[in-house]
């Protein structure tokens, strides 16, 4: 983004914020030297239709884990919606199943028997990440709308395959970064296009945990044994390991069936980063961290930092990234999304923005001036007084405006079903199909690439391929 396009966004923003947007309308206060308010995002409206039988969209979960049920619990919250089966290889899954949707769901242990039945219109693919691509691609050959939990796949080779395949099949495939279709993110990238905090100079993500369930730590049920476990096929191409349920319950600890913090965490940062910059991702990462706490078996690290380099694009400057997860915070748990740019910052979340915008200091202060005399300190300010008289302070007015979504928004995960059911239905373009969920998992997936070789990565992120 060049600097005239730039000054050009940015006289956009203040021209709307002088006249008033309609984000804007009920605080005039905008304009009166520093400021600080709270506003609402504006309401997101939904079809109320009501659909017969014969115009459900019949809904498979393959993969009952935490995150399958949460993913089925929102899509069913979507009218039109109906769940007819479930899979897991763990049989307690398939009660709880059963306890959540009732005893009408088929359920079984194989996911081929899912795609083999007329009556699913779409499915779920919230597996452990090394059987993301395969369903995937079979779900699409079977001609199944496919709905997979991010990130897309598990290592780089396979992203290309599964767009082809996605492609030929002519479905809808919708990649599961909850965030992405929420009123935060829309709003956030509303103000970045507006010039709000002008050019990007640095984006700060931060994940802080303190808990074993956040480490993940998942628990292991009393009645988990050989019979109703099916370990092998689990293991599917991973290497074959003797039976052990730490492996079945907590995969993501494993980088034989996860991805690690990147996959789970900065996919999601990746996704929204990328949708709020119109971008298709870095160039460059180098990582490190280590094992510093959770020493259970494990081979992934608990404690990482990845910092990444975007380059130059038509819609944003070249630009610094930096990724941090501590899953041993004794400081507490929280997180952060910030976007830094040369006139202000945005918190980005799914339900809320903060804006702060700042004046540059071009004046020298006492610090700079003390070296000289007196009568050259009057000088210097004069002069500075009369160079900045008017410059910035005529139109760039500082203060902080935080949005929030209103008290009955649905959130963002159900918009992300929204959009995925809509179109299945052919009323809505897919927020993020295979080759944008690709730059996602690509971009996290150099984290782990820099981290175990020791070395820093280079990434094509038009073609999507290491180089």
């Amino acid at each position: 983004m060049n600097r005239s396009e730039n000054k050009n966004s940015r006289r956009s923003f203040l021209k709307k914020t002088i006249l008033g947007t309609a984000a804007v309308t009920s605080a005039p206060m905008v304009l009166s030297g520093n400021y600080n308010q709270r506003l609402l995002l504006e309401s997101r409206s939904y079809d109320a239709a009501s659909f017969a039988a014969n115009d459900q969209i019949n809904l498979a979960l393959i993969g009952t884990g935490i995150q399958g049920i949460y993913d089925t619990t929102t899509a069913l919250r979507v009218p039109g919606v109906k769940l007819v089966a479930t899979c897991d290889l763990y049989t307690g899954r398939l009660d709880r199943a059963k306890e959540l949707w009732g005893n009408d769901i088929f359920v079984t242990r194989d996911y081929r028997d899912i795609l083999d039945r007329k009556d699913v219109d779409a499915v779920i693919i919230a597996t452990p990440d090394h059987w993301h691509k395969k369903i995937s691609i079979e779900a699409l050959k079977a001609g199944k709308a496919v709905y997979c939990e991010k990130p897309m796949v598990q290592k780089f080779d396979e992203g290309h395959e599964l767009i082809e395949a996605h492609k030929k099949s002519g479905k809808v495939m919708q990649v599961g970064s909850q965030g992405m279709s929420s009123l935060g993110n829309e709003k956030a990238k509303k103000l970045y296009e507006d010039g709000a905090i002008g050019q990007i100079v640095m984006l700060d993500m931060y994940n802080d945990r303190y808990s074993a369930e956040g480490a993940w730590n998942y628990p292991i049920p009393p009645d988990a044994t050989p019979d109703t476990v099916d370990f092998d096929t689990f293991l599917g191409h991973a290497p074959k390991v003797p039976y052990e349920l730490k492996r079945f319950f907590r995969w993501r600890n494993y980088k034989d069936y996860g991805t690690g913090v990147a996959g789970d965490l900065f996919v999601h940062a990746f996704s929204t980063l990328n949708f709020v910059l119109s971008s298709h991702g870095p160039e460059r990462a180098l990582a490190t961290g280590g094992l510093r706490y959770w020493k259970d078996g494990r081979d992934v690290p608990d404690v990482t930092i990845t910092l990444y380099d975007y380059p130059e694009t038509e819609t944003h400057a070249a630009f610094n990234a930096a990724f941090r997860v501590n899953f041993i915070a004794g400081s507490g748990e929280g997180g952060g999304f910030r976007l830094v740019g040369t006139e202000g910052e945005m918190h980005v979340g799914s339900n809320s923005v903060k804006l702060i915008r700042s004046k540059l200091g071009m004046k020298p202060s006492g610090y700079a001036l003390v070296a000289h005399t007196e009568e050259n300190q009057k000088k210097i300010v004069a002069k500075y007084d009369q160079k900045y008289a008017d410059e910035r302070s005529s139109d760039l007015k500082i203060g902080e405006t935080i949005w929030e979504a209103p008290s009955d928004y649905k959130g963002g995960h159900y918009d992300h079903f929204n959009n995925f059911f809509l179109g299945i239905r052919g009323e809505k373009k897919i927020i993020e199909d295979p080759t944008f969920g690709l730059r996602a998992a690509g971009a996290a997936l150099l984290a782990n690439e820099s981290y175990y070789k020791g070395l820093p990565v280079k990434w094509d992120p038009d073609a999507m391929r290491l180089i």
